[in-house]
């Protein structure tokens, strides 16, 4: 057994019915290059374990985060057009309620990215406001202008 697999061994695996997540690691306030306690995650295809994306679960959405929301999401791009992002932020909602005591989540996205909005759609949650990102936000000189904020709330 190499070093590789001691450091995978004992990281948490959430299972879902299309993808699970495995936690890679968790940064705290303190050394957080932003101040935002985050646990990030891989996706992993369920059958086969091949990893098809990343996703984060951001546990503040207070002040700036606001724009970012709870959770964040990747989908490599040869495995896009699955869904694996809806089921992965599936198996993310159970990890913040069940883990993290989180009751509602916050997620954003911008409206020219089509594909995750459907999948915030798909997710079900509220569709709070299309929101003008402040001109002084990081996201802004990023070229993010506005932001679709939905909310969820997480009772299982």
């Amino acid at each position: 057994m190499g070093l590789f697999d001691l450091f995978w061994r004992n990281k948490k695996i959430y299972k879902g019915p299309v993808v699970d997540i495995r936690e890679k690691y968790r940064v705290s306030k303190q050394t957080s290059f932003d101040g935002v306690p985050t646990v990030y995650y891989d996706i992993l295809r369920h059958d086969d374990k091949e990893k098809v994306g990343s996703i984060d679960l951001r546990l503040t959405a207070e002040g700036d985060m606001y724009y970012y929301g709870h959770i964040g999401y990747n989908v490599i791009k040869a495995h896009r057009g699955h869904n694996y992002a809806y089921y992965a932020c599936r198996v993310l909602f159970e990890v913040a309620k069940k883990e993290f005591d989180m009751d509602e989540l916050i997620i954003t996205c911008s409206p020219e990215n089509v594909p995750s909005y459907k999948t915030l759609r798909r997710l079900g949650g509220e569709l709070i406001e299309l929101v003008k990102v402040p001109k002084n936000h990081t996201l802004y000189n990023q070229g993010e202008k506005t932001k679709y904020i939905f909310r969820y709330k997480i009772s299982l």
